[in-house]
């Protein structure tokens, strides 16, 4: 498989001849309103929406906030052939997104034959109790015959939820962990989404032999990133299997 990074939770994932992309976010640096305050994103990304080219999904993990669905990612989405992502996503966004309850799959041909299998999975954006304020997110499990297995967590800050995934699919091949410590005044006790100490267990709960991090960088809401990713594998010994991009660079795994 092939990940190329184009800044925040924005990744296209290559698997099996079958071209994901990840939280499409697409706008330059600035304030982006949200409720009665603002997130402030301070990089633009490094790939444009029309340099992409095609995709054969979207994943999206929520578009209830601008630092996962931006105003140029939802022009994208009009273009896009299918968006997967939660029923509440459906209710506002509409018929480009397709809902996928928790441990529902669908199936995407390969160029080559067979399928590539995307399950959705569960995500808890904050902790406990916290849903009614941020609102449902969901992650992926990405499988198929002769492929690996792969794991894209979405915003999610819950290890318990990590837990439950690893049981039902583990051992991983790769996770894609949206990292980075993200904090918010309305929810002041706990991080929304994996610390970098939270990431390395959850790389050990999955028994995910590789590790790709997004969206711990380029909005000032996050509270880590990838100097603190880069100590804590390190801390854990499981350096060699962080892979932390540049933007618009890629990685073959």
């Amino acid at each position: 498989m092939d990940i190329l990074y184009v800044g925040g939770p924005t990744a296209v994932v290559e698997l099996g001849g079958v071209r994901l992309l990840t939280d499409p976010t697409f706008d330059a640096p600035g304030e982006y309103p949200i409720g009665s305050r603002s997130l402030v994103k301070t990089v633009g990304p490094a790939v444009r929406a029309a340099e992409i080219g095609p995709v054969d999904a979207v994943l999206l993990s929520h578009d209830q906030h601008p630092d996962n669905l931006d105003s140029a990612g939802r022009r994208y989405l009009a273009e896009a052939p299918l968006t997967l992502s939660t029923a509440s996503a459906y209710e506002r966004v509409g018929a480009p997104v397709r809902a996928l309850s928790s441990w529902e799959h669908l199936e995407l041909p390969r160029p080559g034959g067979g399928v590539l299998r995307v399950t959705a999975v569960p995500a808890l954006h904050g902790p406990e109790g916290s849903e009614p304020v941020v609102g449902e997110v969901t992650g992926f499990v990405l499988s198929g015959e002769d492929l690996p297995t792969v794991y894209v967590s979405g915003d999610n800050a819950s290890l318990d939820v990590v837990r439950g995934i690893a049981d039902r699919f583990g051992p991983f091949d790769v996770a894609v962990l949206f990292a980075g410590a993200a904090r918010t005044p309305l929810v002041p006790d706990a991080p929304l989404t994996l610390t970098s100490e939270a990431a390395v267990e959850a790389t050990r709960i999955l028994g995910a032999r590789q590790v790709v991090p997004l969206h711990f960088e380029h909005w000032a809401h996050f509270t880590e990133g990838g100097a603190t990713l880069t100590e804590a594998f390190a801390d854990a010994g499981l350096s060699d299997r962080l892979h932390l991009l540049v933007p618009g660079s890629s990685v073959r795994l």
